[in-house]
């Protein structure tokens, strides 16, 4: 029997190999994903608004929402699954809550960020902070609350952009201090900052790439030479969908006909293999022959 979706999570973040986890907004993708070679994969409130609302990370989706989402990921894939937890999508007890769904969902773990609720995307401007102490309080509800120990909790800061580096690495220590398991302080803005943090904080650390944020593209390579534990891509596959089907979109209306365009879509039949259709004839196949074995 292998290890508990939780206890790989934690252990692809303790080896040595940076971790790579792409932002997936829904299932489909998410299998792409696994099939592509990754090891793990994320679902985050920026897709998940994009997908379900055509809105932006504003926290307009509720924690019920996040969580369907979540579990939809989850039965899609055998990798683990990291869930956004935003800021807990309260105080204390919301927290809890929060954190027993996400785990009733079967993701192996989730995040908590100190920004002031209804909170924003982390490379936009505008952003606030909750006290050190609240956040405090609410990662400690959220490690109270985990049944399975090994259930990854991550505290992210956004404290970088509103109050500078001193005070985002004072925070992110004192995570650290609290129990999180891993440290993301969001969007620093230079590799200096990035050692910086790395540097100052005893902890696996998690950096994200988004193009067009505050935070220099490097490589996983690179990242991982700086002392990086966890690389997330939270934009990528949402940003390249957007822009396939708004081309194509756009060429059909034009024309008429997507003759012409194969070469921007996946083949029929190897569709269905990515899908899985065939494993799910060959099981239903499987119980018919029981059938008429057994009772003819």
């Amino acid at each position: 029997m292998g290890l508990r979706k939780t206890a790989l999570l934690k252990k692809l973040i303790e080896d040595e190999e940076i971790l790579m986890i792409p932002v997936a907004h829904d299932a489909l993708c998410a299998k792409i994903a696994e099939q592509s070679g990754f090891k793990a994969v994320f679902t985050a409130g920026y897709a998940n608004s994009a997908a379900l609302l055509g809105k932006p990370d504003v926290s307009l989706l509720t924690l019920t929402e996040m969580v369907d989402a979540a579990s939809r990921i989850v039965d899609a894939v055998g990798i683990p699954v990291f869930a956004d937890g935003d800021t807990g999508h309260g105080n204390v007890t919301n927290v809890i809550r929060t954190v027993n769904l996400f785990e009733k969902a079967g993701v192996a773990g989730l995040f908590i960020e100190d920004q002031v609720n209804p909170k924003r995307c982390g490379h936009l401007s505008g952003k606030q902070v909750v006290s050190p102490e609240e956040m405090v309080s609410k990662l400690r509800a959220a490690l109270d609350a985990r049944s399975d120990p090994d259930f990854v909790i991550m505290a992210r800061t956004d404290a970088l952009a509103v109050n500078g580096i001193d005070d985002a690495i004072y925070r992110a220590r004192l995570y650290r201090d609290a129990g999180a398991d891993l440290i993301f302080v969001e969007a620093p803005e230079s590799v200096e900052q990035m050692r910086r943090i790395v540097r100052e904080v005893k902890a696996p650390h998690m950096v994200n790439m988004l193009l067009g944020g505050k935070t220099p593209m490097l490589t996983a390579k690179e990242l991982q030479e700086i002392g990086y534990s966890v690389v997330a891509y939270a934009t990528a596959c949402t940003y390249t969908i957007a822009k396939a089907v708004r081309d194509l979109f756009e060429t059909l209306h034009e024309t008429g006909t997507t003759a012409g365009l194969e070469d921007r879509m996946v083949k029929f039949d190897e569709f269905n293999r990515l899908v899985g259709l065939w494993e799910i004839r060959r099981k239903e196949e499987e119980y018919l022959r029981y059938l008429e074995v057994n009772w003819s």
